[in-house]
């Protein structure tokens, strides 16, 4: 599979050396600024990976299964059964359930590559914003093509933050297929229709919710847009989610 590339900026020149006599002490700045600009990814993988090791260490200590699947996996994963009966939480719990080391690998390495493409753009509270609203869409697009398989993954959430920057790039008159990123998207799409027992719903649904908050979230500034409708925008497209998840449960 052809990941974009991380981009690190290219090292700065190294000065001269100074004479013995001449070397300066260095001074340390405290810049209240200089804060870690990749806080809302990092945190997303190091919740979905602790979650991947916690279940490890739970299925290890009661071992015993529920049809033929983990209790760690049955208490954690969506269905339309679990929500009949109250479970709402699994909307978002699932959304930190990996099915082996493969499936949260390939989530956490994608998300790490997006985290360094998209969080320093436009921070870390409108990409956990974006990331959450595009997990909602996964779940809802889950529940509606495959309500009683047992859905998990942090797929729809990264398909979401995918579609947003392919969205955020056609909205620059980039083509998003003359990029790694755009490669990868429809590498991604093909191989969700391809490859049996993956959550159609959910990477589909995670896209539609991500690149629909794309459009206001990294909009160009020509747009003129209204600062609100980079919140206010995102948060109607997750109530919207949120309701065609339950609302067949109601």
């Amino acid at each position: 599979m052809n990941f974009p590339p991380p981009q690190f900026p290219p090292p700065s020149p190294q000065p001269a050396p100074l004479p013995q006599n001449q070397v300066r002490q260095p001074r340390v700045r405290f810049n209240k600024h200089n804060r870690n600009q990749f806080s809302a990814s990092n945190a997303f993988i190091a919740i979905n990976l602790g979650l991947f090791v916690w279940g490890l260490i739970i299925d290890a200590s009661r071992p015993a299964s529920v049809f033929g699947i983990s209790r760690f996996e049955y208490d954690m994963g969506l269905a339309r059964e679990f929500l009949d009966y109250g479970e709402w939480y699994r909307i978002v719990s699932s959304a930190f359930l990996h099915f082996g080391v493969l499936h949260i690998g390939m989530n956490m390495f994608l998300l790490y590559q997006l985290g360094r493409m998209i969080e320093p753009a436009i921070g870390s509270a409108k990409f956990a914003l974006v990331y959450v609203v595009s997990l909602l869409g996964g779940a809802a697009g889950a529940l509606v093509v495959s309500p009683t398989a047992l859905t998990g993954g942090a797929s729809g959430a990264v398909f979401g933050m995918m579609a947003a920057a392919v969205v955020g790039m056609r909205q620059r008159g980039v083509n998003p297929l003359q990029t790694g990123l755009g490669a990868t998207f429809v590498l991604n799409l093909l191989f969700t229709f391809a490859i049996p027992n993956i959550s159609v719903g959910g990477h589909i649904g995670g896209a539609i919710a991500g690149a629909l908050c794309g459009v206001f979230v990294l909009a160009p500034a020509q747009w003129r847009l209204p600062r609100w409708s980079e919140y206010v925008a995102p948060l109607a497209i997750g109530t919207i989610a949120m309701l065609i998840a339950v609302t067949p449960s109601l």
